[in-house]
């Protein structure tokens, strides 16, 4: 037997209205939650960069220390360079060029300076150690982090 439609009952094609509103509340209150955690990602990761390249600088200037006691304390192209300031520690870092002046260099998009925590402490002979404090800025967010720097090469 076949069945017979009502000639007034219609087939429903797409969505109702207000299914589609519930869905775009839905949408809009995901959206309002989510926002505010990628809007503060930008300062978590400029955190990170400025902890990070503290980290290998207090590396790269223990490094530094132990090439230039192993040739006697003496500045050695093939060994060591010579960092008797905070601010010349980018220096030896691979791929970075600082100011020759300044001590400042830019890694990415993120400027870094380099100076001493405490004015007029700082690095002055071979195996000398001050704490030094980067800073690192990117856009409109400054952060900075401190580190151990160790002289070299003096």
């Amino acid at each position: 037997m076949k069945s017979v439609r009502h000639p007034s009952a219609r087939l429903q094609t797409g969505f109702t209205m207000i299914e589609l509103i519930v869905v775009i509340v839905i949408l809009g209150i995901l959206a309002a939650t989510a926002l505010p955690k990628f809007i503060d990602l930008r300062t978590e990761a400029v955190d990170s960069t400025v902890n990070g390249v503290a980290g290998n600088l207090a590396s790269a200037m223990s490094v530094n220390y132990a090439g230039c006691s192993a040739v006697g304390h003496a500045p050695s192209a093939a060994k060591c360079t010579k960092i008797n300031e905070c601010k010349f520690a980018g220096a030896l870092l691979q791929g970075v060029t600082p100011d020759a002046t300044s001590g400042a260099f830019t890694i990415g998009n993120t400027a870094f300076t380099v100076a001493p925590k405490t004015a007029g402490v700082d690095i002055t002979a071979n195996g000398t150690t001050a704490t030094c404090t980067l800073t690192g800025v990117n856009g409109s967010t400054t952060r900075t982090a401190d580190f151990q720097g160790i002289g070299g090469g003096n």
